[in-house]
């Protein structure tokens, strides 16, 4: 397993950063991520409109959760990526973002906080239920998972 000093933090990559690593994790995602959207055009509208949270070592966004925090009549929030490189899996890297999400969506006084996540990715609905998602319905492939913060 890789031992690698990683820090966290909020809001700190660039545009062409986010793109970098969302390329590097593209075939982590089911199905990759470079057949369902243009990279460059998602990699702006997190870098745009989401509150990122990011892992970094040496310099490298390592791994990345970008959340929409735009829902204020509802108080809901939207994960719209989670991912980290591949020779960074498995050392909580996902796990410690994910946590940083909710502290910050509860900050901000967020009701609930909800995401799709392709049915087939079993690795992800099992840490997604570690953090109290729920499966709330279907669309396509995709499996829609809420989690109440109050």
């Amino acid at each position: 397993m890789l031992k690698a000093k990683v820090e966290y933090k909020i809001q700190n990559a660039t545009e062409q950063q986010i793109d970098l690593h969302l390329r590097g994790c593209s075939e982590n995602f089911i199905p990759p991520l470079a057949t369902r959207l243009d990279i460059k055009n998602y990699s702006r509208k997190i870098f745009d409109k989401a509150v990122t949270f990011e892992a970094w070592s040496d310099n490298i966004l390592v791994g990345l959760i970008a959340a929409y925090f735009n829902d204020y009549e509802n108080k809901k929030a939207f994960i719209t990526n989670v991912s980290v490189l591949k020779k960074f899996m498995g050392l909580g890297i996902a796990r410690k973002l994910l946590d940083c999400c909710i502290q910050y969506a509860k900050q901000k006084k967020t009701d609930m906080i909800i995401l799709e996540v392709n049915r087939n990715n079993e690795a992800a609905i099992a840490l997604y239920k570690k953090f109290h998602f729920t499966e709330s319905d279907t669309k396509d492939e995709m499996v829609i998972m809420k989690a109440g913060l109050t």
